[in-house]
């Protein structure tokens, strides 16, 4: 039975729009709000609640808006932000909004990343957070599949790290979700990774555009 959405998830739209106003995808013009929008189709799509898709909007809003779980839970209740906090990266185990003074930048990428896939191959990390953080992966993949198509291997420029890293994460992921979320989402990162590696693969002969990034 397909989820019902109503005056909720309008409400998380408004106020997803309000919180990313400034923000754009990375090295494009094209507004934050754009994305958060197709993760939450995606997440509808695959069968998902609507708090599930609300958390959808707002997976970003943590991690780039700098807002607080509790508020997310004042707003939308315990569920929504329950599904957020699991979808936003740690550096050593730490939110963005807590005490670690740790860079989130290019010198801690491949960290964040490990600490990421391991929440996802935990037992213990729920469906919801697996629907939408595989959402969020097919969002990304299909975007950077349409940016290498259409500029090339400078769109692995824009990003904190490189074609190999970015690869390595992609195929990690494609591996993790395919066990714990298995389906239609799952089956679509995977098919689209792979023409990512397809469209990158001819650049491994003359080196990455970001080496050592």
């Amino acid at each position: 039975m397909p989820a019902e959405v109503g005056p909720r998830f309008a409400h998380a739209v408004a106020w997803a729009a309000e919180l990313h106003a400034d923000q754009r995808r990375k090295g494009r013009d094209i507004p934050a709000l754009a994305h958060l929008l197709d993760v939450a189709a995606l997440v509808l799509d695959d069968g998902g609640t609507e708090a599930e898709a609300i958390a959808g909007l707002l997976h970003d809003a943590i991690e780039d808006a700098h807002v607080k779980p509790k508020k997310i839970r004042k707003r939308f209740g315990r569920k929504v932000a329950r599904i957020v906090q699991g979808c936003t990266e740690t550096l050593d185990g730490e939110l963005p909004t807590g005490k670690s003074h740790a860079a989130r930048d290019a010198s801690t990428w491949h960290r964040r990343k490990e600490e990421s896939l391991g929440h996802l191959r935990d037992a213990d990390t729920p469906t919801p957070v697996l629907r939408v953080k595989a959402a969020d992966a097919v969002a990304n993949a299909r975007s950077i599949v349409a940016d290498l198509r259409r500029y090339g291997p400078e769109t692995w420029q824009r990003f904190h790290a490189g074609a190999v890293d970015q690869l390595w994460y992609y195929r990690s992921l494609t591996i993790v979700l395919a066990e714990r979320h298995p389906g239609r989402l799952s089956d679509e990162l995977r098919a689209t990774v792979r023409e990512m590696e397809q469209l990158a693969r001819w650049w491994f002969d003359v080196g990455d555009p970001q080496p050592g990034a």
